[in-house]
């Protein structure tokens, strides 16, 4: 059994903002999947699904991002998850946006969900590091991650977390040895599936 966790804050004032992009992802795995269940415990909604003939149980935390931690420790013990069997995807600022990167332990990078989640249980994770660019000064940086994406980052978010859905097992898998073969292409009238649940509100 494998745990995926999608950060980001609970609520609709939070909803589209760059830092819930973890959330967007799990919204977006789970929508592919022809058969889920999910329920709400442990301060968090958790959805379980079969990929690829193994159980996955994939949770967004309902603490907030700080306390991140709480749920994912609570949790991983309930279903006796091992740390190097947790695959965390959260926002990343130092990448920029439409690029992934992947990493098991190492550094947080000041990225409170991770710092919680790592005094919580410990830092054998793996990071799935989904870039939302900087704004060139720190300034700017609180505004930049608690703002919404521009329109023209809407219109590429789709091929992000479709390209992370559709390889979501064997990054569970390879981990750090996983190829990121992926590059944004321009593309007009794109059709948007499964995230037109989620990019249809943004309109």
């Amino acid at each position: 059994m494998q745990l995926i966790v999608g950060l980001g804050n609970p609520g609709g004032k939070y909803q589209y903002t760059r830092h819930n992009i973890g959330y967007m992802a799990i919204d977006n795995i789970v929508s592919a999947q022809q058969d889920y269940k999910i329920k709400k415990k442990f301060n968090s909604i958790i959805y379980e699904t079969i990929i690829d003939n193994n159980r996955i149980i994939l949770i967004k935390p309902e603490t907030y991002m700080n306390n991140s931690g709480d749920a994912v420790f609570r949790i991983a013990n309930f279903y006796k998850i091992d740390s190097k069997n947790i695959l965390v995807l959260h926002d990343e600022l130092d990448i920029p946006f439409g690029k992934i990167r992947i990493k098991t332990g190492g550094g947080n990078a000041g990225h409170n969900g991770l710092k919680s989640i790592s005094k919580k249980i410990d830092n054998n994770y793996t990071r799935v590091r989904l870039g939302i660019g900087h704004p060139g000064n720190k300034e700017g940086v609180n505004g930049h991650v608690m703002g919404n994406f521009t329109g023209s980052e809407k219109e590429k978010l789709n091929q992000i977390l479709n390209y992370l859905t559709n390889n979501i097992y064997e990054i569970l898998n390879k981990k750090e040895s996983f190829i990121i073969n992926f590059e944004l292409v321009e593309v007009q009238n794109q059709e948007i599936n499964p995230l037109k649940k989620i990019l249809g509100l943004f309109k």
